[in-house]
């Protein structure tokens, strides 16, 4: 694959300009397939990270942008999803380049991330608040206003995703923002600034600043000019967020990690069961927050079920991402890669069963990069680690169940609670299994599905609040009360 240099090189997005960061050391950003350096990126300066602050407080004190209309709002959140969809063939490559993730891959993300900005630009022209009436003469209304300035801090695997699902609700509700990605993967997001300075986001609304997390991101959350911090990532940069947020008290959100059940009845749909266990923890690498993880198969059908999935499994086409034929990409990295090795070998040393994968791939050309094979591990116990513990990568653990009781017992048997799934032909077992299950994000009969008009996030230390669907735009704004006298005239409380 030809080098690929970035487009702009170690640039920051900072009150409507482009600029070199004084800290001239560069981070090299590479192509997991190959480790090839395809950009580089700007480690801004805990001042550089404090100016973008300031043009976000003083572009949200000035109204310029929580004073416009919603409909003008919105008008540059449709420019901004239509810019994105004329790049999406540019983007859907540099994501692929970024991440090591399959071509089709990059452009699902990209489509959805079109399709985002544009649910949000036409979700805020439609109605909203409420009205309450109270035993006085006074009529209540219950309105909502942007929090003021957001920090939001995104994750490595779903680069320009995950931004649109911060930014673009973030924006609609009328706040201003400074926006961290992952040093690992930077690129899309920084074309995705150049888009919103090209359809004229006003100076200081929307702030880009790459960098380091206990640089930027520890600003971001520590700052008393920012009013909320929006992060996700791993559950114990999560707890460091909340920690350092508590200096202002400022509002958070947090989608954290997860090891979610999915759990299948002997009376499920057989194939339709194998295929989304296999799309649940091999999609992305299982580089996903919500990856199902966790197998739990019922007793009578867990040999037929293991041997079936180890079948196809091992027929997963590994490979880079610009190669039509590859179904599943390069871990993001080399630290990450070793991991994700360590975590196989903790559950080869605690006993549990390998019975697919194990191994890094160095066969195929595929020597210089970062790829695991497809990994299935069996006759494992709760207690292990490779159960307990999020490993992102294509690792999935096993657990049988003789009944419901048990099946639920073992999906809660973590400490996180972001999703689940249920395979059963019979709804009311289906619908009462997923109903006692402890997540957030929950399908009967299909897993890993995400649509904009849903909420995302998860339970116990799977995370705070909500993203995407209408909560989604609510976690960005802060309600007020509002009573109007409707019989003006004193109250002489104190007379007499």
């Amino acid at each position: 694959m030809q080098n690929l240099k970035l487009f702009i090189s170690g640039k920051l997005f900072i009150n409507g300009k482009w600029s070199d960061s004084v800290n001239e050391e560069k981070r090299n950003i590479v192509n997991p397939a190959n480790n090839e350096v395809i950009a580089e990126a700007s480690r801004a300066s805990v001042e550089e990270t404090r100016d973008a602050i300031d043009a976000a407080r003083n572009a949200f004190d000035s109204g310029i942008w929580s004073d416009m209309p919603a409909s003008e709002r919105a008008s540059y959140l449709f420019k901004i999803a239509d810019k994105l969809e004329e790049n999406a063939s540019e983007l859907s490559t540099l994501e692929m380049l970024n991440t090591g993730k399959p071509l089709r891959e990059a452009e699902f993300d990209i489509g959805d991330a079109v399709s985002c900005f544009r649910y949000y630009g036409g979700l805020i022209t439609k109605p909203n608040g409420q009205t309450y009436s109270v035993a006085d003469p006074v009529q209540g209304l219950i309105v909502r206003e942007p929090v003021g300035v957001c920090g939001l801090i995104a994750p490595w695997n779903f680069p320009l995703l995950t931004g649109a699902w911060k930014i673009a609700p973030a924006l609609a509700a009328g706040n201003t923002v400074v926006f961290k990605p992952s040093e690992l993967t930077p690129i899309t997001t920084i074309k995705l600034f150049e888009i919103l300075e090209e359809v004229g986001i006003p100076a200081g609304v929307a702030n880009l600043v790459t960098g380091g997390g206990s640089t930027v991101g520890n600003e971001l959350a520590e700052s008393d000019k920012v009013d909320m911090v929006s992060f996700t990532g791993s559950t114990t940069v999560g707890r460091s967020i909340m920690k350092a947020a508590s200096g202002n008290i400022k509002k958070i959100a947090l989608e954290l990690g997860g090891k979610s059940p999915n759990i299948v009845f002997a009376d499920a749909d057989f194939e339709t069961a194998v295929d989304y266990a296999l799309f649940g923890i091999f999609m992305n690498a299982g580089q996903v927050c919500n990856s199902g993880s966790r197998l739990l198969l019922e007793e009578s059908i867990h040999d037929k079920f293991v041997e079936s999935l180890i079948s196809k499994a091992k027929k997963i086409r590994v490979g880079r991402g610009d190669d039509p034929a590859t179904q599943m990409g390069a871990l993001v990295g080399e630290d990450h890669m070793n991991t994700v090795l360590n975590y196989i070998q903790i559950g080869i040393d605690e006993g549990a069963n390998l019975v697919c994968g194990g191994k890094r791939i160095t066969s195929g050309g595929l020597d210089r990069g970062y790829f695991v094979e497809p990994t299935i591990f069996i006759d494992t116990t709760p207690d292990m680690k490779i159960v307990q513990e999020e490993i992102f990568g294509p690792v999935l653990v096993v657990q049988k169940f003789k009944d419901e009781a048990e099946a639920i017992k073992l999906a809660n048997d973590t400490p996180y609670g972001l999703a689940a799934g249920v395979f059963s032909q019979d709804g009311a077992k289906a619908l009462r299994v997923i109903k006692k299950v402890r997540a957030g994000i929950t399908s009967i009969n299909a897993y890993n599905l995400a649509y904009n008009e849903a909420p995302w996030g998860g339970y116990k230390q799977s995370g705070l609040g909500r993203g995407l669907g209408t909560l989604g735009l609510d976690e960005f704004s802060e309600v007020k009360q509002i009573n109007i006298n409707l019989e003006v005239s004193p109250t002489n409380w104190f007379e007499g």
